[in-house]
């Protein structure tokens, strides 16, 4: 079973926002650049976000989103329900129309798995992310390469250097591994 893109993004996004709002609101100009997800769809995801009271935004100068309630009460399912993914390995994506309009043969052992993938992901918080020792190395790997709007480096490397960085995808794998 896969969790498609909308999803992966949606918990990828929260938890880069749950790492970087200690310091205030953060633009989602910042998440794209760190986790490689256009602007214009984490404006899309975020608008979901905001219904869900899961984000709050904050207008004007130094606005941006902050989380809308502490991240130990956010669950990544709820994350994923906020963004209309559906976690679903049936075929008929629960219809029980899987086999000539009839329930198949597997149906409800898969149709129990989404249950349970669903039970599994309802357990697990920002905060309990946050915390995982592989995602704070990440993170830490991540703000050293890129820096926030308005930030200058200092450095003299080329400014295209990061341009090999694969932050969502290693924030994926991660992801991915936490579900394993």
């Amino acid at each position: 079973m896969k969790l498609t893109t909308k999803g992966r993004y949606a918990v990828t996004a929260m938890l880069d926002l749950s790492l970087h709002s200690q310091d205030g609101p953060v633009s989602l100009a910042d998440i794209s650049r760190r986790q490689g997800i256009s602007l214009s769809y984490l404006e899309q995801l975020f608008a979901k976000l905001r219904k869900q009271s899961l984000v709050r935004s904050i207008r004007g100068p130094g606005g941006g989103y902050l989380l809308g309630r502490d991240e130990a009460d956010i669950y990544i399912a709820q994350v994923v329900d906020a963004v209309s993914e559906s976690i679903d390995t049936t075929r008929c994506k629960q219809q029980g129309n899987c086999q000539d309009g009839e329930i198949c043969l597997t149906h409800y052992l898969w149709a129990d798995l989404s249950k349970q993938i669903h039970q599994f992901l309802s357990a697990i918080s920002l905060y309990d992310l946050m915390k995982n020792r592989n995602v704070q190395a990440i993170a830490d790997r991540q703000n050293n390469k890129i820096q926030p709007i308005g930030v200058h480096s200092h450095s003299h490397s080329h400014p295209h250097s990061h341009a090999h960085l694969h932050p969502l995808r290693d924030l994926s794998l991660l992801i991915d591994a936490e579900v394993s």
